[in-house]
């Protein structure tokens, strides 16, 4: 199981649920920059990386992912602007020229021999950051499933769809228990769809990095580590090329996390 081959034929799905509430406006701890804007650049900067890794030659992108990106906060919904507004599922040919703008950023680099240099920069932008109303997550994992339940109809053969959660505090409609069970509960030949959950830190603290169970977390840390499955082998081998210690029955969850905890929760939770 999660063993299947991503390929044109066999695409892989990833589909990320982006909270959007009002809390998102709070900063990340230690920085200067909204939780809101945190989550914005971390999603622009994966969707850049699943387009590199599905080019091929000049200006050929292969559709080896199809990628959906759902807000929750005063609506449920896509979340992607520009010409791709309104659409809950693109591939990876149609997410390269569906950029809302590209933005030039000056970057300083440290060399070897301890000199900096700066370069410019260019970084695509699919998503805008957003933070307003409640936190509608039983809403947002129901759309997540019908997403899911149609993609996986087309494509029994592939990787199961992967679904990444990215959220600062608990649902404001429901029990998220019932409508991610739904949702796991869908798959294709290779296994159940996979949910992992990451909370954003709202305060100085360390997080708590893929557990095994869920000893020490508050409620609500334990109720989105319920609902997180436990991460496949290939993906712990990836969380240790990272160095990140992972033990067999680590699920793909975080509590707590930091800047530094959400780029490595994506890459983590994305299939090569």
């Amino acid at each position: 199981m999660y063993e299947a081959e991503i390929s044109r034929a066999n695409p892989a799905c990833i589909v990320f649920l982006i909270d959007q509430s009002s809390s998102m406006r709070a900063t990340m701890p230690s920085t200067t920059q909204s939780k809101q804007m945190a989550v914005a650049d971390a999603i622009n900067s994966m969707l850049r990386e699943l387009i590199i890794r599905c080019a091929r030659g000049i200006d050929e992108i292969w559709d080896f992912f199809y990628v959906s990106v759902i807000g929750y906060g005063a609506t449920v919904g896509p979340a992607l602007g520009g010409p791709l507004t309104g659409q809950d599922l693109v591939p990876a040919s149609a997410l390269a020229q569906g950029r809302i703008r590209t933005e030039r950023s000056t970057r300083a680099e440290l060399l070897p021999d301890g000199t900096t240099t700066t370069h410019v920069a260019e970084i695509p932008i699919w998503l805008e950051a957003a933070a307003s109303s409640g936190t509608p997550m039983c809403e947002a994992l129901e759309y997540a499933r019908k997403v899911v339940d149609r993609w996986v109809g087309e494509h029994p053969s592939s990787f199961p769809p992967i679904v990444l959660n990215l959220t600062d505090g608990e649902s404001t409609d429901g029990d998220p228990v019932g409508p991610a069970q739904k949702l796991r509960s869908l798959g294709t030949m290779d296994g159940s769809a996979l949910l992992f959950n990451l909370h954003i830190a709202s305060d100085i603290a360390h997080p708590k990095s893929y557990p095994s169970t869920a000893a020490g977390l508050p409620p609500a840390g334990a109720k989105l580590f319920s609902i997180s499955d436990v991460l496949p082998p290939d993906m712990r081998d990836t969380a240790a090329d990272l160095g990140i210690p992972v033990e067999p029955g680590a699920r793909g969850f975080v509590f707590n996390a930091s800047m530094k905890s959400v780029m490595l929760f994506l890459d983590v939770g994305t299939p090569a």
